[in-house]
């Protein structure tokens, strides 16, 4: 009779440590000499990905693992900010294989991790294609804290059944975050959109750790997993790039909370609903008052002086349409009651709004109209202050708009004021992911490197999937190189936001402020 094949499939093997690949093949023997005796065909191995591409997952659930735990190692830990963050927090992470009674221990101290709690199991599946990848399983946990200290740092470590983070052998996997203080003066945070996994994403989460960031935007587009980015089942996908994805940005991510928001590249269309499973399963995010469940990019979080609004742009685009109108206009209402109410708040300077699809660019996606026809018209009403975009990989900054056309210059170095002269749009996607650049003829003009402020023909997404043509005045600083955001925050009688644009080697490419009534 046939016998399954017994290796480690290679987008597996890449995801587990030499003591984890070990145990794999010491178990799959073990399951072999049972099926052989048993004169059993075996349609699959221990977990997903082992026997022929499509076929039915035979994977264990976390209270069934027959591997021990001692040999698994979480990886990929992650935080985010729950609704509060002064005093709750989100902490995320990977095992390559079911292991049994997840948890998170922690402290105030990294040698007191006395509080215990345990961890929710996300296991997410993912179906084979014949000829195109095997099925794989992947094992996501996440702990919820709440009730923290304001303002306080807390260590913290993972583990499971078999891999205790507070025993000396685990030690060096703890780690640590700090609350937000109940009044900041100043706070830093940074942001871009479009990161992927390559050398130049390393480089940024470098240049984000010298930031000392109080916790981090990306602006859709995380990962790449699927590489066409069209929301169908058609796209190019493969599931295991989530593993190097969050591997690799480890560093950064398990001490700075990582907010992340929905890009066209982020609907794998493999996971229900509307191709937000894998989101849902890898990620918790704040619960603002919007479905997340079926919707994880769109929330609201409020950091000292600063409210942030995430947006998920699918639900709008004209451009890739795979999910238009998927919350049949229920987030565009939200956003409209969410700015009201963020305006309306005397602890509230500033609002800051990000999302993926550009409203302002000239580069190759350009301007998605859609978004420009459902919340420009908020933004304008709620005087948001300063809009994020990614999609376009390069870094792109517009002057004030105001209407449509440019309210105000904004040159480097500038300040704007949103009150009277309307909104900076910043294109933030050099995070990593292969460089755009700009249209034939049109220079790029960045700090250090300013060429003369010429129009600049471009064009928006219409409703019915064709560009229109315009030529535009706004655009005003342009970098097509590997880029971020750092943004410091200041409060007090005089509140600001002072804006700069980094390489990825940390050299300031644009800043300017913004000052409400000035």
């Amino acid at each position: 009779m046939d016998l399954p094949d017994f290796g480690i499939p290679p987008q597996l093997a890449r995801r587990m440590s030499m003591a984890e690949q070990h145990e794999y093949l010491r178990t799959k023997l073990s399951r072999r000499r049972t099926l052989v005796t048993a004169g059993a065909v075996a349609a699959g191995g221990l977990l997903t990905g082992c026997g022929g591409p499509g076929a039915p997952s035979t994977n264990p659930s976390p209270a069934t693992s027959k591997v021990h735990g001692a040999v698994v190692s979480p990886f990929g830990r992650h935080l985010s900010f729950g609704a509060d963050p002064k005093t709750q927090m989100r902490v995320s992470w990977q095992v390559p294989l079911a292991v049994r009674k997840p948890y998170l221990r922690v402290g105030l101290k990294p040698d007191d991790l006395g509080r215990k709690i345990g961890a929710e199991v996300r296991d997410l599946h993912t179906p084979g294609v014949t000829g195109v990848r095997s099925a794989l399983e992947q094992y996501y946990l996440h702990a919820a804290l709440d009730g923290l200290r304001p303002g306080t740092t807390y260590y913290y470590g993972v583990g499971h059944e078999g891999f205790d983070p507070a025993s000396a052998a685990h030690r060096s996997t703890i780690g640590s975050f700090r609350t937000a203080p109940t009044a900041p003066r100043s706070f830093v945070f940074t942001a871009f959109g479009d990161q992927g996994v390559s050398q130049a994403a390393a480089a940024n989460d470098h240049v984000i750790l010298r930031q000392k960031p109080a916790f981090h935007l990306h602006a859709g587009d995380i990962c790449y997993a699927d590489t066409n980015g069209q929301g169908k089942k058609s796209d190019g996908y493969d599931p295991a790039f989530w593993d190097l994805f969050l591997k690799q940005n480890e560093s950064v991510a398990k001490s700075v909370p990582w907010m992340v928001t929905t890009g066209n590249h982020d609907m794998e269309a493999w996971y229900s609903p509307d191709g937000y499973g894998g989101q849902l399963a890898r990620w918790s995010l704040p619960d603002s008052g919007f479905d997340a469940r079926t919707a994880p990019g769109v929330y609201a979080f409020t950091y000292g002086n600063v409210a942030f609004v995430a947006l998920d742009a699918n639900d709008v685009s004209y451009e890739i349409p795979a999910n238009f109108g998927y919350t049949d206009g229920k987030q565009t209402k939200w956003l409209d009651r969410k700015l009201a109410e963020l305006r309306a708040a005397k602890s509230v300077d500033f609002i800051v709004v990000f999302f993926h699809h550009c409203a302002y660019s000239t580069s190759a996606h350009a301007s998605d109209g859609g978004v420009r026809a459902e919340w420009l018209p908020l933004f304008a009403k709620h005087q948001v202050d300063l809009v994020i975009n990614g999609h376009n990989h390069v870094y792109e900054r517009t002057d004030a708009i105001k209407d449509g056309e440019v309210g105000r210059p904004v040159p480097i170095g500038a300040s704007t004021d949103p009150t009277r002269d309307g909104i900076v749009y910043v294109t933030a996607g050099g995070g990593g992911r292969d460089l755009y650049g700009f249209p034939v003829g049109v220079k790029e003009s960045y700090e250090g490197h300013v060429t003369r402020h010429d129009s600049v023909d471009t064009f928006q997404w219409t409703k019915s999937k064709a560009s229109s043509k315009e030529t535009v005045e706004w655009s005003r600083v342009r970098y097509r190189g590997f880029s971020l955001l750092a943004v410091e925050a200041e409060s007090g009688p005089k509140p600001v936001l002072k804006v700069s644009a980094l390489t990825d080697d940390g050299k300031r490419v644009d800043h300017f402020e913004v000052r409400r009534g000035a």
